[in-house]
């Protein structure tokens, strides 16, 4: 039974299923802790969160903020407008919730509403992914009391008293995946015995990570290789076509992770910091295939945080036509090496990550 204080909490983050779902992990946790406390989240207007959010029982209110990009573009021109809009709106945010905690979990909406909780004095905690930090949580370190942390060395970044490593939030039925196999193969209809190949490329979908499944599709065949391939809803209308045909399932979106971690023998991902952090629980055999196309290239970096611990392979994206083939192959007929980075990866997991974020919270909101 939860504690009958009545806490108003207010979380922010988005962008990405990255920075969504761990704050939806940890509002949940605070509700277990706490029947009574009321939630709102902040995000960025049309982007995922103001579908993801509400869909797991949580109201939403949306800033009109997006990044600024590269190069000069007419979004670029509009950024200063977007932000003192968006300051303008948290601050009304803010001052009407009258939150006592706000929590960042990364994405452009947290800074405008972390900045007004911090300027009315209200504790702030931010909650970072990657290995490389955001500009929105460097900007916001200064301001906030604590920040929970995934990764060594982010005193580079962050002031050294406020950082706490944690690990990330990651979703709880990830913990007994083991035990669900046989289910998750029927649940997919994959053939037992046979070998089963997950390919996911984060929410949005990876478009050189689908070029490549698509032009191997007939060598995977030859591997005598099952695959669930997760190809992101911009991608889903093109590679639909490849569903149900030898041994291919093609899906926009995985509703059941939990699933289909556990049918998977070997799994190609991106290396977005929450897929990073579900897959050192999942414990199986891993090649990451980065996006170079992200900030400071942090996936990179995340990635290299496993693969120098003997715990995964990675393969740039320039270099996937040449190494490709061969590094599945030598994984393929090497059950030791796949044993072996499983069993090392799964000892870099953080398993009790959003209970250890949310006792910092508590922290807060007893202070």
């Amino acid at each position: 039974m939860g504690k009958e204080q009545s806490y108003k909490i207010i979380l922010s983050g988005g962008g990405t299923g990255g920075h969504i779902y761990p704050a939806i992990a940890i509002a949940n946790e605070l509700k277990r802790r706490y029947s009574n406390a009321k939630f709102l989240f902040v995000g960025a207007k049309h982007r995922m969160e103001m579908e993801k959010v509400p869909q797991a029982g949580y109201e939403i209110k949306g800033l009109w903020i997006s990044g600024i990009q590269r190069k000069l573009t007419l979004k670029n021109l509009m950024f200063p407008f977007k932000l003192l809009s968006s300051l303008w709106v948290a601050r009304h945010i803010v001052k009407d919730f009258k939150p006592d905690v706000v929590i960042g979990t990364g994405g452009f909406a947290s800074g405008p509403l972390l900045y007004m909780a911090s300027f009315r004095k209200i504790p702030c905690l931010i909650q970072e992914q990657n290995s490389f930090p955001g500009i929105t949580n460097k900007l916001l370190a200064k301001r906030v009391q604590k920040i929970c942390v995934a990764y060594n060395g982010l005193e580079r970044f962050f002031p050294k008293d406020k950082i706490i490593i944690t690990g990330n939030p990651v979703r709880q039925d990830l913990l007994e995946i083991e035990a669900k196999t046989v289910e998750a193969k029927n649940f997919f209809k994959l053939k037992h015995g046979k070998y089963t190949l997950l390919v996911l490329g984060g929410s949005l979908g990876a478009k050189r990570i689908n070029e490549l499944i698509e032009h191997e599709l007939d060598f995977l065949d030859t591997q005598n290789i099952q695959i669930i391939w997760q190809c992101g809803k911009l991608y889903y209308p093109q590679y639909k076509i490849y569903n149900n045909t030898n041994g291919v399932q093609v899906y926009e979106f995985l509703n059941h992770m939990d699933l289909a971690y556990a049918a998977a023998d070997i799994i190609i991902s991106r290396a977005g910091a929450s897929s990073v952090s579900e897959l050192c629980i999942v414990g199986k055999p891993v090649v990451f295939i980065p996006s170079p196309n992200v900030a400071e290239d942090h996936q990179t970096k995340n990635a290299m945080s496993i693969v120098n611990e003997n715990a995964a392979m990675l393969i740039k994206e320039e270099d996937l036509e040449v190494d490709f083939k061969n590094i599945l192959s030598q994984l393929l007929n090497a059950p030791d090496k796949q044993k072996q980075l499983g069993e090392n990866i799964r000892k870099m997991a953080y398993v009790n990550a959003t209970s250890q974020i949310v006792d910092e919270v508590e922290k807060l909101l007893k202070a």
